[in-house]
């Protein structure tokens, strides 16, 4: 039998709660599947850690990790006791980067049984593939001056290579959905990082004759979010505007709370992240109350990258027909508990 070894950081708030939920359903699958088994290993990191430590993970957690299949994460941040810029950049950002994970997957999707906001959402289904290593959120830049004459410079760093990867990454996806790729820019506004996009995304389509494509500026794409998600498939975007774009996708929806993420490394050299799109609610913590299908349904995207696709399969549609019955937490107009959903998923497994 096969066995993972997956590295668990719940994190934050409700990270610890909807990680041992997540973690239940994982292991009742590879049950059902009978094939694969997980081996998990708890790791205390976040905020708690910090104010403990004065680090967000130890000075040799990326070596740790290393050791690891993969990463399994709840939610990183507690902006009342420890700055947004320190919980993220000392954990959630510093593993995807030191780890090569390049690409971010994440996926927005009408779930059977779940009323989005939009009048007319037309069973969408779009997967956004974000790159995730560069681009507006490069740790190049800095400040100079004070006061009136003060000045805060942040460099966008787009490498041909970083760029490509990201597209090639998102037309190979497309061969196995519908087909179709969007280019998500912004070269009517920026003079040199969007053409310079534009450009890659022309060079890389050629090798892919079969996929059709479209290119829309990323304040337009955002409005057809809105108006016409049905019409989208495979969208790549940059790291800010698919950060934006995804978490609009978590909205239309209906929740925020069941958008699951995946930071890959696509060469497998080193472990991929899987996370879900929410923070950590610290305003709910505890309370037994949180929504768990977004740490599930990343759980699925890690089957998926295991090469478990049916069994991930199996998952998505428990997650689906549970809230078709009408077992919903708060946050979807429902009254379960993260308990009640987290048992009617496994019930429907």
């Amino acid at each position: 039998m096969k066995t993972y070894k997956i590295a668990v950081i719940p994190g934050d708030g409700i990270g610890k709660e909807v990680v041992p939920a997540a973690i239940e359903v994982l292991d009742y699958v590879a049950k059902l599947d009978g094939g694969f088994q997980f081996e998990w290993t708890y790791f205390p990191w976040g905020c708690d850690y910090y104010l403990e430590h004065g680090e967000m993970m130890p000075e040799d957690g990326i070596e740790t990790l290393k050791q690891f299949d993969q990463v399994f994460l709840g939610a990183v941040g507690m902006p009342e006791l420890v700055p947004d810029h320190i919980s993220l950049w000392g954990l959630l950002i510093k593993i995807r980067r030191e780890l090569k994970q390049s690409i971010n997957v994440r996926p927005a999707k009408l779930l059977k049984g779940l009323q989005s906001p939009l009048r007319n959402p037309q069973n969408f289904d779009i997967t956004v593939v974000r790159e995730n290593s560069e681009g507006e959120y490069s740790d190049s830049g800095g400040r100079i001056h004070q006061g009136a004459d003060e000045i805060a410079i942040q460099n966008a760093i787009f490498t041909r290579k970083g760029t490509e990867r990201a597209m090639r990454y998102a037309f190979e996806l497309a061969k196995n959905s519908r087909q179709h790729v969007t280019s998500a820019t912004k070269s009517n506004g920026l003079t040199y990082s969007m053409p310079f996009w534009d450009e890659i995304f022309d060079e890389v389509k050629k090798d892919y004759p079969d996929i059709d494509t479209a290119v829309n500026h990323i304040d337009a794409l955002a409005a057809f979010f809105v108006m016409k998600p049905h019409a989208f498939d495979v969208i790549v975007a940059s790291n800010l505007f698919g950060d934006i774009l995804t978490d609009l996708g978590g909205a239309i929806m209906g929740s925020i709370g069941i958008a699951p993420a995946a930071n890959l490394n696509i060469e497998r050299e080193f472990p991929s992240m899987f996370e879900p799109v929410h923070g950590s609610a610290p305003d709910i913590a505890g309370k037994g109350i949180a929504n768990p299908i977004g740490q599930i349904w990343t759980g699925k995207m890690m089957l998926d990258f295991l090469g478990h696709q049916d069994t991930g399969t199996k998952v998505l549609n428990a997650i689906e027909n549970t809230l078709a019955t009408g077992v919903k937490t708060g946050d979807l107009g429902g009254t379960a508990t993260l308990e009640e959903v987290k048992n009617a998923i496994l019930n429907q497994l």
